[in-house]
């Protein structure tokens, strides 16, 4: 997801992702990817030329091995949505999009009505936050597989000021211009909502007055934090002595769900929040420089590292919530380790162990899995309390033969010794970069989502691009020294369909895409034959399943390449494989995220992030008001429900 650390002059590039911190010398993917391909004879059988459009096994449009023979028909049945990149949101043909809930509308029973010009901290913190991100779906009651009715957990990742108050002119100016309480607004606008949501006679709308219905803010809800770094020293603050209770959750991204019911959901960014001077040695690894992209450490003590210098070594973990239970506190998940988490996708391995995946969101970062000790008791809720703090972290190695290793982060295992600097499990944990770094994983280009097929078992990886290679990788004819455009990775466990082992030591892996438009040789791309101009993209960031275990993924950065990003969807299997069509478009300086499906697979949820943004876009004279429209309404980030108007599942 989109991250707003202040880029150096000398730097500065067409996004304003993470500045990388890694420092490690372990081979990055591109050249471990073209090391397997060398290793393949790819060069020698198809020649340097072809090899451009074919990195992976898939040639471009144009320009197949047989082009007479028919094209492959792929399972989803709907028409490309048309290239049109405007101010409104377009679904295919044959289905509706509805605006569920927007920033500033009701989440509390007593939540007043939102007045962009007469906002307050203690209105915001009782309505709909802003950035909506991930959505998972809980069915009701809990432990069925209702489609109709259910709770919705949204993430609320990061606020954009210029958009939100008049007179403030750009995102640079921003933390020097925001009041105390505009601040206040903004920290009520991070967290987590909690909605009640029901379909009758065929439209969705939230339940008011819900007894579930709650925020779950940064300025307010108390954590627990629990693991091996609970009570660590570097956790404890004037607030909090002890190091095991934290105030709030912040930039929270993607995530999961467990499978007895709870939500898990993924710190990411937290590095750009704290203002002032430290000298501490573990924020350089997180990129914590005390420059801030908000001014509340100018307001609020606990954002200014010169007053407590712990603080933002208490974010940046993967929280769990129960939403079916209001009084129940969330927790930080220590176990699971510390990073910038973009999400937290779980799933039962084949002897009953919880297996979570997890991508560290900064380029040239690792991806992660983490295996519980303990099996899963899908008859007793209660029973998988301790799941998800007693386990073993791993970092992932992509090898140039087509295996994947993975590497565990254990004190005392290896270089992770005291004469490292690590003198226990959650001096390891607590400094996860650093410790990952001296295991040697791969470097990734952005890894993002991180996400098992519930069909196959197979999983996938999003890497969404990384753009900061040296100028002297760099070429015409290769670009992907330069990935501007990313490509996802199918990692496969060993095991059949059902009884995959997510545990074992080592995978398999293989490219599934490559972004970029396949009729330009110069992109690499790789996409199923039959991928018409319409369905091709770049950026991949999230990516979902249907009941049925195709592919869809959601796009972060496209309009880069003057194309709204969106929704595209694909067999994962089949002759069709990869033959990737686009089903909805979001309106201009969108983002998209957190497509959900219903167990059913007749509704899907979708999160439209940071709609309006753009160069010189400000709440005064707004690139667009979407959704609503009106004149001195700003835009609004909101979720959006896609039914069918036949009530099909999603795809037909």
């Amino acid at each position: 997801m989109l991250s707003r650390e202040p880029v150096p002059q000398d730097l500065i590039v067409r996004d304003d992702d993470d500045i990388p911190s890694n420092t490690s010398t372990a081979a990055p993917f591109a050249a471990v990817l073209e090391a397997r391909l060398n290793r393949r004879g790819m060069l020698g059988a198809l020649g340097s030329t072809a090899l451009l459009g074919v990195l992976g096994g898939f040639l471009p449009r144009g320009a197949q091995a047989a082009e007479d023979a028919p094209a492959p028909v792929s399972t989803l049945t709907f028409k490309d949505v048309p290239l049109v990149h405007d101010a409104s949101h377009h679904v295919a043909e044959g289905y509706d999009a509805q605006v569920l809930i927007r920033w500033g509308d009701a989440v509390a029973k007593d939540a007043p009505a939102f007045d962009p010009a007469a906002q307050t901290a203690a209105a915001q913190a009782k309505q709909f936050g802003y950035n909506n991100d991930m959505i998972a779906f809980f069915p009701l009651p809990v432990g069925s597989q209702a489609s109709d009715h259910g709770l919705l957990c949204i993430n609320h990742e990061y606020t954009n000021t210029p958009l939100m108050f008049p007179g403030i002119a750009d995102e640079d100016s921003a933390p020097g211009a925001i009041t105390v309480e505009q601040a206040g607004i903004e920290i009520a606008a991070h967290g987590i909502s909690v909605i009640e949501v029901k379909r009758t006679d065929g439209k969705w709308a939230v339940v008011p007055d819900s007894t579930y219905a709650r925020r779950i803010s940064l300025a307010e809800t108390e954590f627990t934090v629990s693991g091996p770094v609970a009570g660590h020293d570097k956790l404890k603050t004037s607030a909090d002595p002890t190091g095991t209770r934290v105030i709030g959750t912040i930039n929270n991204c993607a995530g999961g769900w467990t499978p007895w019911g709870t939500y898990l959901s993924a710190e990411e960014n937290f590095h750009q929040y704290f203002a002032g001077k430290n000298g501490e040695p573990i924020y350089k690894r997180y990129g914590v420089s005390g420059k801030p992209a908000y001014g509340w450490g100018r307001h609020v003590a606990r954002f200014d590292i010169e007053k407590e210098p712990n603080e933002p070594n208490r974010f940046g973990w993967v929280v769990e919530v129960d939403p079916y239970d209001p009084a129940a506190k969330p927790i930080k998940r220590t176990a699971l380790g510390h990073f910038k988490h973009e999400n937290a996708s779980s799933v039962i391995s084949a002897d009953g162990r919880l297996v979570v995946y997890s991508g560290d969101d900064e380029r040239f970062e690792y991806v992660y899995r983490y295996v519980s000790t303990g099996k899963v008791n899908l008859e007793d809720r209660a029973a998988n309390a301790g799941l998800l703090d007693d386990g073993v972290l791993s970092v992932a190695r992509f090898n140039e033969d087509g295996t994947v290793t993975w590497l565990p982060l254990v004190h005392g295992q290896g270089p992770l010794t005291a004469e490292n600097g690590f003198n226990s499990q959650a001096d390891v944990l607590l400094e996860t970069r650093r410790a990952a770094d001296l295991l040697k994983p791969t470097p990734m280009d952005r890894p993002e989502d991180v996400e098992a097929n519930p069909v196959t078992g197979r999983v996938y990886l999003m890497l969404t691009k990384n753009d900061r290679r040296t100028p002297d990788q760099v070429d015409a004819a290769n670009q992907r020294f330069n990935n501007v455009h990313g490509h996802v990775i199918e990692m496969i466990p060993p095991g059949e369909a059902g009884a995959v082992d997510h545990t074992a030591e080592t995978f398999t892996w293989d490219i599934f895409l490559r972004g970029g438009d396949p009729e330009k040789r110069a992109h690499g791309a790789k996409f199923g034959k039959g991928t018409a101009d319409t369905g091709w993209f770049a950026n991949p960031d999230n990516v979902a399943f249907d009941p049925q275990g195709r592919v869809w993924i959601a796009t972060d950065g496209f309009p880069d390449f003057d194309r709204p990003d969106g929704l595209f969807a694909m067999d994962a299997e089949g002759e069709a494989r990869g033959l990737s069509k686009r089903f909805f478009a979001c309106p201009q300086g969108a983002e998209m995220c957190g497509p959900c499906f219903t167990p059913d697979g007749t509704t899907l949820f979708l999160a439209i992030q940071h709609p309006g943004e753009g160069d010189g876009s400000t709440f005064d004279k707004p690139l667009n008001r979407w959704p609503d429209n009106v004149d001195g309404m700003p835009p609004r980030p909101a979720i959006v429900v896609v039914t069918h108007r036949e009530g099909k599942p999603i795809g037909t």
